[in-house]
């Protein structure tokens, strides 16, 4: 019969010789002492600057107090251009009163005889050019005076005439013109014949 298992393990020994002697385990290295690391040197205090306030624009009072400035030297500088023109005008216009009569060479045209010289005489000169107007008033009738610058004038001036009286145009080169009315209403001037002669673009003389 086949061998049991049991008779093919052999049985524990059980002598002292058969148990390995005790070895002690090998001891480990002493841990390192503590060592403290050293703290690093405190940094100075170093005051940190105040950041500087923003840049502020100009304000609304500065805006509006420059508006207005820009407003009044404007109207100073426009004030200047009209006091100087104000100036030329009155320099360039010289008023001329009774007293001092206009000449027929000033006028272009001869005075009708026995005319009286009336108000709203004035001499202007401007840019070498003068322009000289004079009022004239006679007791004779519109048609006498029509008939005198007729006569005198001719054909070198454009006539019109109308119910009231007529008017004389002449010009001559260079822009030079005169102007001559004559009216006559009974309502106006004591039903005298009013004679305005205009001369206008002629080459002024000296003050």
């Amino acid at each position: 019969m086949p061998d049991t298992p049991d008779s093919q393990v052999p049985p524990p020994s059980s002598s002292p010789s058969s148990i390995p002697p005790y070895q002690a385990a090998a001891t480990r290295p002493p841990a390192p002492a503590f060592q403290p690391v050293a703290a690093p040197p405190p940094v100075p205090y170093q005051p940190v600057a105040a950041p500087l306030p923003p840049k502020q624009g100009p304000s609304a009072l500065k805006i509006v107090l420059i508006i207005v400035a820009i407003f009044v030297g404007l109207g100073l500088i426009g004030a200047g251009f009209v006091a100087y023109g104000v100036y030329k005008i009155a320099h360039a216009v010289r008023a001329a009163d009774q007293s001092t009569p206009v000449t027929e060479s000033e006028l272009g045209v001869a005075i009708y005889p026995g005319a009286t010289q009336g108000k709203g005489t004035f001499r202007m000169k401007i840019a070498g050019k003068s322009m000289v107007t004079a009022t004239f008033h006679t007791p004779d009738s519109k048609d006498q005076v029509l008939a005198f610058y007729q006569s005198n004038i001719g054909s070198a001036a454009r006539t019109t005439t109308n119910s009231n009286g007529g008017s004389f145009v002449i010009t001559k080169g260079s822009g030079e013109t005169i102007n001559l009315t004559v009216t006559q209403n009974p309502a106006l001037n004591n039903d005298e014949t009013q004679i305005i002669i205009v001369h206008a673009g002629g080459v002024s003389g000296s003050d």
